[in-house]
């Protein structure tokens, strides 16, 4: 009984801090966009069978997969969420995409706030019978409302690191309490982190729905940068830089082009709002630069483009030489290193990328991605890699062989949200 006095008693506080932090979360750019829809004060979601969420672009990634392979048994509605402006919009290109499914209705918006009134009003008007909750989205908030209302909440890919699990058990009884239908873990590892959260018997594990977004090379064939990079262009992309190696990335920027003046670099901050910082950083270095948005035609050799728009990452990946991945130079667990390797080019990784680990070593070990020590090794590897360019076609050969097994994940995932589907006539859903 004191138990649920306790968690009664935070959640009031809980709903109470979200009260007070709204008015000032309005100042963040970032939440600034779709604020009103974030409140609730636009207009409420309309009811849906299914609300995928996904925090930002990454997992929208995933939530497209999952939208085009869905095939419900019958018409459903489907809500698709992000936090994120980026993972906004590549919902409504999902939307669009499978908008002439006649057996499917989607449309996107952003996620709410989770202050727990909110979150009532929001899954009240929804109304949804499954939830899915990508890698690792679980708010307090939205669970206890989807609980109430008889909701059945699954995580699909899911992810969680030793550091969020030692944040999330200060309160076990409290996760318990909010624990999910079911858990699809990516890894070993990950699940019996979820299962010491939730339970054992809530997890299992899935291959990664990332694996299968690796495709066929030949969809980067019609690509709008060529206009900017031809051919004969010796292009450098430095993909999803973080603020905290932004020091180290500088470093590589001198390096690369005082070996290789003529050659041009593509540099895309991982977060938009550093462009502003880039600006500043590059002016100082003394390095011919360019906006994206403002660059038109062919790059003059030795020019740097910053990426102040946003969608465009694997096009460049498309068309370069050579590929720095970021997160790795600092200990931030690294970011998506598959992305280039299906257009052929081996990317070159830092020292840290354990938030990847579930790609297996034996990428490293094949020689698919190559791991550098430091922003030194990474400037020699990229300088070497531009002179001395892999076939792609070999390069995108060997990435198929090795992610072949690793496949099967969104099938694995479509199935499971359909078996919590209830059929037209049926009130019971039967679990997997």
């Amino acid at each position: 009984m004191s138990k649920n006095i306790a968690e009664k008693a935070a959640f009031r506080f809980y709903n109470l801090a979200w009260g007070l932090a709204i008015p000032f979360l309005r100042r963040n750019r970032r939440l600034a966009e779709g604020f009103r829809q974030r409140t609730l004060r636009d207009k409420v979601p309309e009811k849906a069978d299914v609300w995928i969420q996904a925090a930002s672009a990454g997992e929208s990634y995933l939530a497209w997969s999952l939208l085009k392979s869905l095939e419900p048994a019958y018409p459903i509605r489907v809500l698709l969420t992000s936090n994120t402006s980026q993972g906004f919009e590549i919902l409504e290109r999902a939307v669009c995409d499978v908008a002439s499914d006649g057996n499917m209705t989607a449309h996107a918006a952003y996620f709410p706030f989770d202050k727990p009134a909110i979150m009532e009003v929001a899954v009240r008007s929804i109304q949804p019978k499954v939830m899915v909750l990508l890698e690792l989205e679980i708010w307090p908030g939205l669970l206890s409302a989807l609980k109430r209302h008889d909701s059945k909440i699954l995580i699909i890919n899911g992810r969680i690191t030793p550091k969020s699990l030692r944040r999330y058990l200060a309160w076990p009884s409290l996760w318990r309490s909010l624990k999910p239908d079911k858990v699809l873990a990516i890894s070993e590892n990950d699940a019996e982190r979820f299962a010491s959260l939730f339970g054992k018997e809530q997890v299992e594990v899935m291959p990664n729905i990332k694996f299968d977004r690796i495709g066929d090379p030949a969809a980067h064939a019609e690509n709008p940068l060529r206009k900017m990079f031809p051919p004969d262009m010796s292009l450098t992309v430095l993909g999803s830089t973080r603020r905290e190696e932004e020091p180290l990335i500088e470093k590589i920027i001198s390096d690369i082009h005082r070996r290789n003046p003529q050659g041009v670099i593509a540099l895309f901050p991982r977060h938009i709002h550093r462009v502003k910082h880039w600006e500043s950083a590059l002016t100082q270095l003394a390095i011919p630069w360019a906006l994206r948005s403002r660059a038109e035609g062919a790059v003059s050799p030795g020019t740097l483009i910053l990426w102040d728009t946003f969608g465009e990452l694997s096009l460049a990946y498309g068309l370069s030489k050579a590929v720095y991945v970021g997160g790795g130079l600092a200990p931030l667990g690294g970011q998506n290193f598959l992305e280039p390797l299906t257009c052929g080019i081996i990317p070159v990784i830092g020292p840290s990328w354990e938030n990847f680990a579930w790609v297996g070593q034996e990428i490293v070990d094949q020689g698919l991605v190559r791991v550098a020590a430091d922003w030194k090794e990474v400037a020699d590897i990229l300088t070497e890699t531009v002179e001395n360019p892999k076939p792609y076609e070999k390069v995108c050969e060997a990435t198929l062989r090795y992610v072949k097994d690793r496949q099967g994940g969104t099938y694995l995932a479509c199935c499971l949200i359909n078996s919590f589907l209830p059929r037209p006539g049926c009130f019971e859903v039967t679990d997997l």
